[in-house]
């Protein structure tokens, strides 16, 4: 299973097939998360905590930080002290 960055998304990829996502729309320095799916296969595997991490990780090397509107994305970055670096003032 591979994570990939395509068109401001993390997509989970398996055998060619696309089990999850989270997306985000770019703004100036603000990476707003708007949406995070998964495959009802991979729920409880904890793939949306590693999309999350991803989009925490690139707004990083980015230099950028994270506005969480997608009700998922916020409740782990604020359940994870370790992501909060990143977060929109």
């Amino acid at each position: 299973m591979d994570i990939k960055q395509d068109n401001n998304r993390f997509v989970v990829v398996k055998d060619s097939e696309e089990l999850g996502f989270i997306s985000y729309v770019p703004n100036g320095d603000v990476l707003t998360v708007d949406h995070t799916e998964v495959s009802p296969q991979l729920e409880g595997q904890g793939m949306g905590k590693k999309l999350v991490e991803q989009v925490v990780q690139y707004a990083r090397n980015e230099g950028k930080t994270i506005d969480p509107q997608c009700p998922f994305a916020h409740s782990v970055i604020e359940k994870t002290p370790e992501f909060q670096d990143v977060l929109a003032k």
